[in-house]
């Protein structure tokens, strides 16, 4: 019940969802089919928890729900009654800056900043932003670590620098294991902190800032990725390409032309995925980490396109660039490389090729070498080891083991974490059986589940295509 009175539109639009046993996902299919919009699972997700209030897509959820457009309205002007005591002001300039201007109840600005998150992400997206002024204010963990940011701070920025050293290494070890939804809300606060105080930042301390500011947008550009959300990740990417080049840092500009190399290569451009690899190999030098990725990820762009002398010559210069990383090369977390027998990618690279047998070996290592002991299948990254699984599940289809091969696809899909690249793959095998197994039993189960994990998350699912 709102403080207004009468109800809120987030609370409603559950109670009716659940009424009518829809999914956030089956709901959002149910509207676009109505209306000829494109919502996700994550669209409904923040009607919900009012992080966005529907207005123009009111009569298709009407319609989806069987309720009352009139009721759905009148909850919207109470939600929005409720945050009349926050002004968003966009200004004339500086270009690309967002002001917030808070009225001075304090429960205002709780519920404002609901909508000043979602307002954020439509301005990143549309305008491209490189920083936004955002209120010391939040929920749950964002508005606990802004707090404490300007408590340590206190008009000393070198320890407000030194805290977000911190999280960025927090991040970077729990942005590919948590809810991406999650984590990119929580990213966003704290980039949209940093931008702020970067404003008013002295010479000596910019630099630093910028850093910070960029490795804050490469992670929101992977958990951005993670949700499918691929024009706000590209936003983030190019954030972070700026940052790193106006702080003369050529890794982190290299990092986020990763991130839209893989994006590519899970969208089936296999010839954008191999140009954003070997740009951003130019970008960082041989002995880096993400020098070494990016060849691993050139290589299998190339298997992808069917060229399989660049792929060849790819795992070449892939292997030299691993053989000359430092021992204390990063392994875990985003910015990282697995090191195994073999450079990343390589059995993906073998299996696209039609390599399977070689593919199963190399996928067997993999999990042996990368996710042993099994506490590092669902902790540290568990869509990787789920990605594993599948290319393990395409391979044994390959040559033709049916029962191994579902029984991989079934073990990835039994996963905490289905992140779009992972329901990419997942919808590969789908097709790779229906394609060599059509009609089993053991096919049409795998089907089910994968139809049943994709309703219930709402990821998008843009699949590869393999050239054959």
């Amino acid at each position: 019940m709102s403080r207004h009175g009468g109800e809120r539109i987030g609370p409603l639009l559950h109670e009716l969802r659940k009424a009518a046993r829809l999914s956030q996902a089956a709901l959002a299919e149910h509207v676009n089919g109505i209306s000829g919009a494109t919502l996700t699972r994550w669209d409904i997700s923040r009607y919900e928890c009012e992080r966005r209030v529907p207005d123009v897509h009111l009569p298709a959820l009407a319609a989806a729900l069987d309720a009352d457009l009139r009721r759905l309205e009148a909850a919207c002007e109470v939600t929005r009654a409720d945050r009349r005591g926050v002004q968003v002001i966009a200004p004339a300039a500086p270009a690309g800056v967002i002001a917030l201007q808070f009225a001075a109840d304090p429960q205002a600005g709780v519920h404002g900043w609901e909508q000043i998150a979602e307002m954020l992400r439509r301005a990143f997206v549309k305008q491209g932003v490189a920083a936004a002024a955002l209120p010391l204010l939040g929920l749950g963990e964002g508005r606990r670590v802004t707090q404490a940011l300007d408590l340590i701070g206190h008009d000393r920025v070198s320890s407000v620098v030194g805290s977000l050293s911190e999280l960025i290494e927090h991040y970077s070890m729990t942005v590919c294991s948590r809810s991406p939804s999650e984590v990119y809300d929580e990213l966003l606060v704290v980039r949209g902190y940093t931008g702020e105080i970067l404003k008013d930042a002295g010479v000596r301390r910019r630099t630093d800032l910028i850093v910070a500011a960029g490795w804050l947008s490469s992670l929101l550009a992977v958990a951005a990725c993670d949700m499918g959300e691929h024009s706000a990740a590209r936003v983030w990417c190019a954030d972070a390409q700026r940052s790193g080049r106006e702080a003369g840092h050529p890794e982190m500009e290299a990092w986020a032309t990763w991130t839209r190399s893989m994006i590519a290569f899970y969208q089936g451009q296999p010839r954008r995925s191999m140009e954003f690899a070997y740009r951003g190999q130019k970008q960082a030098l041989v002995g880096t980490v993400v020098h070494a990725k990016l060849a691993s990820q050139e290589m299998r762009a190339a298997a992808l396109a069917g060229d399989e002398h660049r792929m060849t010559a790819s795992r070449r210069h892939a292997a030299t660039a691993i053989a000359k990383l430092p021992d204390d090369a990063a392994t875990t977390g985003a910015f990282s490389i697995n090191l195994a027998e073999d450079p990343p990618y390589t059995a993906t690279s073998l299996m696209l090729l039609g390599e399977y047998r070689e593919a199963v070996g190399a996928t067997d290592r993999v999990i042996r070498s990368v996710y042993r002991p099994e506490a590092r299948q669902r902790g540290e990254h568990p869509s990787g080891y789920a990605r594993s699984l599948l290319i393990m599940g395409m391979a044994r289809a390959g040559v033709g083991d049916l029962d191994e091969a579902v029984s991989s696809g079934h073990a990835a899909l039994g996963g905490c974490r289905p992140a779009w690249p992972t329901m990419a793959l997942a919808g590969d095998l789908d097709q790779t059986l229906e394609r060599r197994f059509g009609g089993t039993r053991q096919a049409a189960e795998y089907h089910a589940r994968y139809q049943e994990v994709l309703g219930s998350t709402g990821v998008g699912h843009n699949q590869m295509s393999r050239g054959r």
